[in-house]
């Protein structure tokens, strides 16, 4: 079939028969006027919660719906700008930000936004400590002191205070992560469940996690309607934003996951953005009359890497090998055509102090050196997960084939984004295949992932890409802070060159190139654009002509 069929439910969702039969059939010609609809493979969504999501696809989500203190300012990326602050100041010692909020705000329910909002959805990050929370604890915040670091002064005023006096640019910036999102706290409140404390968990509740899963409670220029697994995304306008209101009444993200599934829906009127494209099917919408292309550099990266927990990928000949043994110039010209740049440095082009040196290229002879000083000449055999996708799986591919030319043997095990996330983020895996988006505008946000682990036990607490693949670095992880105080962008800009020339042999990332994102677009869409990073490809802009 052309297009996956849908089978919604819930009806009281859907404004009108038009956007039912949009949703359940496979040929609706013409999409609602009010409406944008994109075709999306968003399996890597696994909750809503803004406390607890670290997905590319829940960031687009979350950015169009919740709000936060500060937020990226598109035109100039190296600064912040007021969302929800009206303004801001920073203490002679760099220790305490305090934030001004605007007044009259209104979330979404309509209850007032205000200071105690702020600090109950700092709490609540903290408390509940999932993946995207070391981006506030970081800076010496913790559930037994959250109360007093992140506190509402007065109704308008929010106060934060950190532990070091970092460069208040590294700090502004990771307020404006979604996890630092803004919740209607009342709304929450009125979701909780009841928790039994555990040496593991020692608060009474679970700070409304398990409604927030697929539920709201946001301020942004959209609200969440409904999101269901593999299905859709269905997103209505906020009249309570406080801001200027979205121009169309909703957007439905339809899970469609074949970028050819995607150009043939695009063509034929039952979608207004195919967001999924591979470099064939990008050329077709390119020479189409009726349809037009957008693209956007992102800070994002592809890699795989090795886990040092299996004992033959340890080894420091092998990691290097692993560099020799990608056909970099043959993926740029097929499957990576249009949507991506060879980079193989973990900052992205555009950071403070990135590094644009690309040393790699296919070479087997000297991958069968290096593997045979490891004593493995003979090869071994190894496993890698990969999420069912492009261009993951044809980077796979790619890999399996010039791997095999020294004798290893690689398994592919295909997944969604969820299993393999899942699997990753356990240390379960050999070989990983995938991408990382930054956190926040910040040399530090790739530095801190992939040039540092405090902490190498299973039971971390921070658990970065080096700690996903046991990469145990002290060192390196001594200078990913160093750099991290430096007030002084050119020196800071330095320190960052240095640590990704220093890891660029010896650790077990193969950074293999930085994601251009494209999207195929009806011409009768207008304001459409994707943004440099993925919590901010903003639709409330979008009209349709």
């Amino acid at each position: 079939m052309m297009l996956e069929k849908f089978a919604l439910r819930s009806r009281a969702l859907l404004a009108g028969a038009a956007l039912s039969a949009l949703l359940v059939t496979p040929a609706f010609a013409v999409t609602p006027a009010d409406t944008l609809v994109e075709g999306f493979a968003f399996d890597d969504i696994i909750t809503m919660d803004p406390g607890e999501a670290f997905e590319l696809s829940t960031a687009e989500v979350t950015g169009n719906t919740y709000d936060l203190l500060v937020r990226l300012d598109l035109s100039d990326t190296s600064k912040v700008k007021g969302d929800l602050a009206e303004s801001w100041a920073v203490s002679d010692d760099g220790l305490t930000y305090t934030f001004k909020l605007k007044p009259g705000m209104k979330f979404a329910s309509g209850n007032p936004i205000t200071a105690a909002d702020v600090a109950y959805s700092f709490e609540r990050a903290i408390k509940l400590d999932k993946s995207p929370a070391f981006i506030i604890s970081q800076f010496g915040i913790s559930g037994d002191n959250v109360a007093e670091k992140a506190k509402a002064v007065d109704d308008t005023t929010f106060q934060f205070v950190v532990d070091k006096a970092y460069a208040p640019s590294f700090v502004l910036n990771c307020l404006s992560a979604t996890v630092a999102s803004v919740v209607d706290s009342k709304l929450v409140k009125e979701h909780v469940a009841a928790v039994t404390p555990s040496a593991d968990y020692k608060w009474d509740n679970d700070f409304g996690n398990a409604w927030l899963k697929t539920g709201y409670a946001g301020s942004g220029q959209f609200k969440l309607r409904e999101w269901r697994a593999n299905e859709a995304v269905v997103l209505e306008r906020n009249d309570n934003y406080n801001g200027e209101k979205a121009k169309l009444a909703r957007v439905i993200y339809r899970f469609m996951k074949e970028s050819s599934a995607q150009r043939l829906a695009l063509e034929a009127g039952d979608i207004d953005v195919a967001r999924n494209l591979e470099p064939n099917d990008l050329d077709a919408v390119a020479k189409n009359a009726d349809l037009t292309t957008t693209s956007a550099p992102k800070g994002t990266v592809y890699y795989i890497s090795l886990n040092q927990k299996n004992p033959n990928l340890a080894k420091p000949e092998v990691r290097q090998a692993f560099k020799y043994l990608v056909d970099y110039d043959a993926l740029s010209s097929t499957i990576l055509k249009g949507i991506g740049e060879i980079h193989q440095s973990f900052l992205p082009k555009g950071d403070l102090g990135a590094v644009d040196e690309n040393p790699f290229k296919l070479d087997v002879a000297k991958a069968k050196e290096l593997l045979a000083k490891a004593g493995l000449a003979d090869g071994f055999s190894v496993t890698m997960d990969v999420r069912s996708k492009q261009p993951e799986t044809g980077m796979a591919e790619s890999i399996q084939q010039t791997l095999g030319q020294v004798g290893i043997k690689l398994e592919i095990i295909p997944g969604d984004g969820k299993q393999t996330l899942t699997k990753y983020r356990a240390r379960n895996h050999d070989i990983y295949i995938g991408n990382w988006g930054q956190d926040y505008f910040d040399p530090n946000s790739n530095a801190q992932t992939f040039a540092s682990n405090p902490d190498n036990s299973d039971s971390a607490k921070i658990k970065t890409l080096a700690w996903r693949n046991a990469w145990d670095i002290p060192d390196l992880t001594k200078e990913t802070e160093a750099a991290l105080l430096e007030k002084d962008s050119a020196k800071r800009a330095d320190m960052y060159k240095d640590l990704q020339k220093k890891i660029v042999d010896t650790s077990p990332f193969v950074i293999i190139h930085q994601q251009l994102e494209v999207a195929g677009l009806r011409k009768s869409i207008k304001g459409f654009a994707l943004g440099p990073s993925f919590d901010t490809n903003f639709v409330g802009a979008v009209s349709k002509e």
